[in-house]
């Protein structure tokens, strides 16, 4: 028998713990030796949770990186922005990566990652989930099967949930540009690595993109509201008031995301999750944050051979983060609404529902993932266990193009014109 894979967990959060659990699964493919977080609280957590020895606890990636090489893995969970230096230097080191998507907030980084993984001869997975999702990788199956015939054009759309943009973009980590990246790229490089990936060998020509901050602003605040939802007479006719999203979880013994959250330096309770409401930033009025990522924007590709692709992305949505999507082709049109795919042959005008068995454990993963968490993690540990990056769906070179492609969206929407990605530019 194999000895099991040991890694390192940088980053203990919501991500680095939930990959992590893997550990305690299958502990004869996958041992936890090492965690680095600033937060004790999360590394004392993990440490609990997977009897890692006190000399390889660290308070960040540098005490790991500084050390004898000493896993075969490191599962890079950082907030976004320090994805770049990290990788780069365990890449060097020899450590094998799985780097929570995005892989970092500038092409130029995402492309020091790639060289450096490259240049060591190391496995790198990014953490575009949804690759890992049984029914989503059905419809590339069925696409390269020929069933729809010539991909025609690509409609995606991503609904977030009106109270996860609250939650991770308004009062959140990745609710400003500057602290983390553009919603774009935090939130739907996944959908556009799909679309990517769906166009196959394709290359997107020209791209361009709409959007905005809509209504999470203070000119859109309620007349009477207070700073902090605990302290505001209108709370109860507000959707998006912390003491629902909360507090009222907490009542009906929800203590997992995004509850869990708010509380990072202890478990959550009515006492830790109120202390947390009236002093941190998830007890803000949504109109009162320093929030300034767009809550609804659309992406138009337009790829070799003219295949043409539209990507939605809108905060305002009932549904969390179940996408829906139709691609049209000369034989007939597909279509994915998160519980099944359909597919429409133009010749029999007949339809065939396609369904995926998803045999992952029922509490692992994030919310809107269909549980993809655990495939990812499980393709990873099989690719290092057996030296085989032909089992990562989501390698670095053509995540390197679907960021890239990320980067010139953006650029088109802040430029107001369309993008050709032939252009020279820093995307």
């Amino acid at each position: 028998m194999a000895s099991p894979v040991h890694v390192i967990v940088v980053g203990a959060g919501s991500r680095g713990e939930n990959y992590s659990r893997f550990a305690s699964i299958h502990p004869k493919r996958m041992k936890v030796v090492g965690v680095a977080d600033p937060r004790k609280f999360a590394r004392t957590k993990l440490q609990k949770q997977h009897n890692i020895a006190d000399d390889n606890i660290f308070g960040d990636w540098h005490g790991v990186a500084e050390k004898e090489k000493f896993a075969d893995a490191v599962l890079i969970c950082t907030p976004d922005h320090l994805h770049k230096t990290p990788a780069v230097a365990f890449a060097n080191k020899g450590y094998h990566i799985l780097l929570e998507k995005p892989m970092a907030t500038t092409a130029e980084d995402c492309r020091a990652i790639v060289e450096a993984c490259t240049r060591s001869g190391v496995i790198l997975s990014v953490g575009h989930v949804l690759r890992y999702d049984p029914l989503i990788h059905q419809i590339k199956e069925l696409i390269d099967a020929g069933v729809i015939g010539d991909v025609i054009h690509i409609q995606h759309f991503e609904p977030v949930g009106f109270y996860h943009f609250a939650h991770s973009f308004v009062r959140g980590n990745w609710r400003n540009e500057a602290e983390s990246s553009f919603a774009l790229l935090a939130k739907s490089c996944h959908d556009i690595d799909l679309i990517h990936h769906w166009a196959g060998a394709r290359r997107c020509v020209k791209v361009s993109s709409f959007g905005s901050l809509s209504h999470f602003r203070k000119q859109d605040k309620p007349k009477g509201a207070a700073d902090r939802c605990l302290d505001c007479s209108i709370e109860t006719d507000c959707p998006y008031s912390a003491c629902k999203i909360y507090m009222d979880r907490v009542k009906q013994g929800h203590t997992g995301w995004p509850v869990s959250v708010i509380c990072p330096n202890s478990f959550p309770d009515m006492e830790s999750v109120t202390e947390a409401l009236k002093t941190g930033p998830y007890g803000r009025c949504v109109y009162e944050c320093d929030n300034d990522v767009c809550s609804n924007q659309v992406v138009n590709m337009e790829f070799e051979g003219g295949v043409t692709a539209a990507f939605t992305m809108v905060a305002f949505t009932e549904e969390i983060c179940q996408r829906k999507t139709t691609i049209y082709g000369s034989k007939g049109e597909l279509s994915y609404n998160g519980c099944q795919v359909r597919v429409f042959d133009f010749l029999t005008q007949r339809s065939t529902i396609h369904t995926a068995h998803n045999n992952a454990p029922t509490d692992f993963g994030m919310n809107g993932h269909g549980r993809a968490d655990y495939h990812l993690i499980d393709a990873f540990i099989s690719a290092v266990a057996n030296n085989d990056p032909s089992l990562i769906r989501s390698g670095p070179e053509e995540t390197l193009l679907s960021h890239l492609l990320v980067f010139k969206a953006e650029r088109s929407r802040r430029e107001s014109r369309v993008v050709y990605c032939d252009e020279t530019s820093q995307s």
